[in-house]
């Protein structure tokens, strides 16, 4: 990828996190990458490709750093497993965090059967596949269930610190999740 290309794709999304796709036009992400407007419509025909760039660059960097965050924990498989709520609290820390990505591109986006959807729900349904992997390492009885238990505990906690402005939620989500992997 171009240096132009990531820049403007990074522009866009730190302003769609903060502000809103609606919000956020084209001139406001030309001003602040510091791009022509004819750099911006030579990697992107639309408003709508750049989104969908923008979603499809951070479902990818996003897992990437939450997987590495959960494996750079040690202990038990049921531990790391737990982690997931240490790694989430962490995030809810960080200076840029907004919120989920997704669910704001999906309430802004509400049509299901649109692109930008898509890589919304594929975004979760990975996630939840990452979830349940790690029952399965952590040999828990009836895995699948379980994680979309622990999907929705961390899908709350990122909801409500969004909404609280703190991380506490990851710390209640844990201790629910306790006792839902028997920890």
């Amino acid at each position: 990828m171009s240096q132009k290309k990531a820049q403007l794709i990074e522009t866009a999304r730190l302003l769609f996190a903060k502000h809103g796709f609606h919000a956020v036009g084209i001139d406001t992400i030309i001003k602040e990458s510091g791009v022509a407007k004819k750099t911006l419509y030579n990697h992107f025909k639309s408003k709508e490709d750049l989104i969908l760039a923008v979603l499809v660059y951070y479902d990818l960097a996003f897992r990437n750093f939450f997987v590495e965050q959960v494996e750079k924990q040690s202990g038990t498989p049921k531990e790391k497993l737990l982690s997931i709520f240490d790694v989430a609290e962490a995030w809810f820390n960080m200076d840029d965090f907004y919120g989920c990505f997704f669910v704001g591109a999906s309430s802004e986006f509400p049509d299901m059967d649109t692109p930008i959807r898509d890589v919304c729900k594929n975004f979760k349904r990975l996630m939840g596949k990452y979830i349940e992997q790690l029952a399965v390492e952590a040999k828990i009885v009836n895995a699948e269930g379980v994680a979309a238990h622990l999907v929705l505990l961390l899908e709350g906690a990122i909801t409500m610190a969004q909404i609280n402005g703190n991380s506490f939620s990851a710390k209640q989500a844990k201790e629910a999740a306790k006792i839902i992997v028997g920890a």
